[in-house]
């Protein structure tokens, strides 16, 4: 409960900082300042705390932590040693004047500078491959901040100040990344159709990651690959359902630039070790990555853009994810695209792949037709899920959860109908864990189950043309109860009487009227003689 407490406190603060940049500008370009602001002090506060402890006098005051390193940095017989000892073992050191705690004190007593705040961002960068551009999207200069350079400091020394309460290195786990991926989920909803493209809300992104985990949770080395990563999220869920999250192994792509530093800063802020990071900016389906080993991985989690353009190039047929279903995805819809990539990449003994796509995936024809055709006779659907409408925060419309194999012996489809499994809520529906658990339960069993599961044979599949819509092999029809006879006539003359007694009224109001002109009332006269109520 305590921790419940500590972590909305954590939430609410970092929230509040927000509140200073929402005004001046949209979710999507504060998220950017604001989430690289708690990053920066996220480095700074891990580092006075680790001085404080390398040097054998631990403290949870980061005053007297920074007091302690100022001694320690200006002291010329331990200086080098001590910057040695923090970068082997952080890959960065940030000099005691530009510690954020040491910037908010000059915000406190008005002397501080812009300036010194790009610069720490610049040394953090310059640090070690692993921090290389990542503050490029933070523009301390930007006229959205203010239009002077006076209220541009005004505005980033306000937020800085917020963010100054937050005890981001002293709490226990990944309670910073998780207020983190909190924040995210928030400028999601706020930002509403962008953000979706970097976020899987955590109902979803806890569904698939059990499917993939499932079984292998003991697993050590797992390897993980989303090649739409977004903010890392969905990655990132592996942790709390693996018994060995610190042996997993990340790989993920993703094409927009800001977002992938933003999985880079979540990837750090959960603590997931250097050497367990593969991230990578780029076009996945334009060219293919990862190429080098390894290239197969235990479990795909994906959640890419619906129903994107694409090149779709000829040249394409020849490329080795797509070429063996003789057909390429729609130059308007890569759905096909995102899945087949993903499915290439799927280890083919014991590898799990989860897909969220559109529901058009799972009955449109021509090309896509023939590539559904196609992974149904080598037998890679294993599970389909209708999940509910409106829980992304960029589409309202129905998704599907697609669960493929590279390794079954039989080419049977499991269905699953969650479409109603939701609690409603203000904005958005939500999936609450009693919902994720009867659908797990559902996978787990591959039984029937009355207007919520179905186990279809191949034989199924090939009568229905290779169709998947859901409602052909779950029939959630609910047939309305019908009223006694007598019921229904009762109701009837009661409706009658009611009729009766509001037309009476109505006639003895409208013969009340009184018109104000002789030709008016000689209107009136005739319309009320041919009146009939």
């Amino acid at each position: 409960m305590e921790q419940l407490q500590t972590s909305q406190s954590l939430y609410q603060a970092l929230w509040n900082s927000a509140d200073i940049l929402r005004s001046k500008m949209d979710a999507n370009d504060y998220k950017s300042y604001l989430l690289g602001m708690v990053f920066y002090k996220y480095l700074s506060d891990k580092m006075l705390f680790y001085v404080a402890e390398t040097m054998e006098e631990p403290t949870d005051d980061l005053h007297k932590a920074l007091g302690l390193y100022r001694g320690y940095y200006e002291d010329e017989e331990t200086h080098s040693d001590l910057l040695a000892v923090i970068k082997g073992e952080m890959s960065y050191a940030i000099e005691p004047d530009l510690t954020f705690t040491a910037l908010v004190d000059r915000v406190n007593d008005g002397t501080f500078q812009l300036e010194e705040l790009a610069q720490g961002f610049r040394n953090i960068e310059q640090a070690d491959e692993l921090f290389e551009n990542l503050f490029e999207d933070i523009d301390l200069y930007s006229k959205k901040l203010g239009a002077t350079p006076q209220k541009q400091n005004q505005t980033i020394s306000g937020v800085m100040k917020e963010l100054a309460v937050l005890d981001v290195a002293g709490h226990a786990g990944d309670m910073l990344g998780d207020a983190y991926e909190y924040l995210i989920g928030q400028f999601a909803t706020d930002s509403g159709k962008k953000a979706g493209e970097f976020y899987t809300p955590q109902p979803v992104a806890k569904l698939m990651t059990q499917i993939a985990l499932l079984g292998r949770e003991d697993k050590k080395g797992f390897t993980l690959y989303d090649a739409t990563m977004g903010s890392g999220s969905l990655l990132l869920n592996a942790k709390r359902y693996s018994h060995e999250p610190n042996t997993i192994s990340y790989f993920g792509q993703e094409l927009n630039t800001s977002t992938y530093n933003l999985a880079r800063m979540n990837m750090i802020l959960h603590g997931v070790p250097i050497e367990n990071q593969y991230l990578h900016n780029a076009d996945t389906l334009d060219e293919d990555w990862p190429t080098q080993e390894p290239t197969n991985f235990d479990g795909v989690l994906m959640n890419p853009p619906y129903s994107a353009k694409w090149a779709a190039d000829s040249g394409f047929l020849q490329d080795p994810r797509f070429s063996a279903f003789g057909a390429l995805a729609p130059k308007s819809k890569a759905d096909f695209a995102f899945l087949l990539h993903g499915y290439y990449h799927l280890k083919q003994d014991g590898g799990v792949m989860a897909i969220v796509l559109p529901h058009g995936v799972l009955f449109r024809g021509n090309a896509e037709g023939k590539i559904r055709q196609h992974l149904l006779e080598e037998g890679a659907i294993d599970t389909v899920i209708g999940l509910p409408a409106n829980i992304f925060f960029n589409t309202s419309i129905p998704t599907t959860v697609i669960v493929l194999k590279k390794d079954r012996t039989t080419r049977d489809v499991y269905f699953i109908d969650a479409s109603k499994e939701f609690t409603k809520g203000k904005n958005q529906n939500l999936m609450e864990d009693k919902h994720i658990e009867k659908i797990l339960e559902a996978y787990k069993s591959r039984e029937d189950m009355d207007k919520f599961a179905h186990l279809a044979s191949f034989e199924e599949l090939q009568e229905n043309d290779f169709n998947l819509n859901i409602p052909r092999y779950v029939d959630t029809f609910e047939e309305e109860e019908v009223a006694p006879l007598t019921d229904i006539v009762a109701n009837i003359n009661k409706t009658n009487q009611e009729i009766a007694t509001k037309s009476a009224q109505l006639t003895d109001l409208l013969h009340q009227l009184k018109g104000t002109t002789p030709e008016a009332q000689a209107e009136l006269d005739a319309f009320l003689k041919d009146l009939t109520l």
